[in-house]
């Protein structure tokens, strides 16, 4: 048996095993992002046993378009969770932009410290992972308590703001929690990146007089950016499903409905728009994957490159 059938020996099992498992949910999914959703007819009055939809359910929720009781294709309504979509993307966006930025920030510090040698280093590594071990709805009642009208927050800012029902306040209290909870994930994924770079290459700038700053710029961060890469990714990927933080703090509010939530919420309507609605949000995630990968991807090759050069 040669070397190339023992491989696909090895990796058939894995690939039958991710068919069942992904690719199974994927297609039933889509399938039923073209039927009809069972219920009422508000034209008839009659119980409709769904049938093909066609792209219907895509329009539903990209151009915004319902039936009204005649039958008729009009604008959907405000209130309407079709009228959300777009809302919906652009507060899942806003949080993911922001709370990855933030969190690939303060990570990077918070690593940078972590790195260093000094008494208590391993206590403060294990207190820095506190967050990240709570639990989601835990963390999400937690700060749902600090953020109330009578809460810590308003208490210590001398504030009367509801955090958690106003528009703006409800999406900045949902990303300090977030931000709060995650950053030990980056700064745990940088701390490996930086564990691996050769105490040697620092030694030899300080012997050449470059400043901290300077070995900081031209030293750390760019040995660091497989690292960074491979932690931006992860955390975009779950910041875009964001779901269980925003639905507890808020109490499923609209002024931080994510991509998620909308999902959940329109299940309780009709699953097959709901699959429509998956579909869309996993295109969306894959596209936001692809473009990372393309650009940060390529942009850790380089280095990886320029350093055998320089070597």
């Amino acid at each position: 048996m040669g070397g190339s059938a023992k491989a696909w020996l090895f990796v058939t099992p894995v690939l039958l095993s991710l068919a069942v498992v992904i690719g199974y949910p994927v297609a039933r999914a889509l399938w039923m992002s073209f039927q009809k959703d069972q219920g009422l007819d508000k034209s008839t009055g009659m119980f409709t046993e769904g049938g093909s939809a066609g792209f219907d359910n895509y329009t539903h929720w990209i151009l915004q378009q319902c039936t009204d009781s005649l039958g008729q294709t009009v604008d959907c309504p405000t209130g309407n969770l079709g009228a959300s979509f777009w809302s919906a993307i652009a507060i899942t966006l806003l949080f993911t932009v922001v709370t990855v930025t933030l969190e690939a920030t303060i990570g990077l510090g918070m690593a940078v410290i972590m790195g260093k040698t000094f008494k208590g280093r391993a206590l403060l590594r294990a207190a820095v992972l506190i967050p990240w071990a709570i639990p989601t709805a835990v963390t999400a009642r937690l700060w749902e308590f600090m953020f109330q009208y009578d809460g810590v927050v308003n208490r210590v800012l001398g504030t009367h703001i509801l955090w958690t029902a106003d528009e703006w306040p409800s999406r900045f209290a949902v990303i300090i929690a977030d931000v709060w909870k995650t950053t030990p994930f980056m700064a745990l994924l940088i701390l490996a990146g930086l564990q691996v770079i050769p105490g040697d290459v620092y030694e030899a700038a300080r012997v050449d007089g470059a400043s901290a700053w300077q070995r900081f710029t031209n030293i750390t961060l760019p040995l660091l950016k497989p690292a960074l890469m491979v932690a931006v990714l992860f955390r975009t990927m779950d910041a875009l499903r964001l779901y269980d933080l925003p639905a507890i703090m808020t109490q499923n509010s609209p002024h931080t409905r994510t991509i998620s939530m909308l999902v959940v919420d329109q299940v309780r309507q009709g699953p097959n728009s709901a699959s429509a609605l998956s579909i869309i949000t996993f295109l969306l995630i894959f596209a936001v994957a692809f473009l990372l990968v393309k650009v940060l991807g390529a942009n850790a090759v380089r280095t990886q490159e320029e350093q055998r050069e320089a070597h």
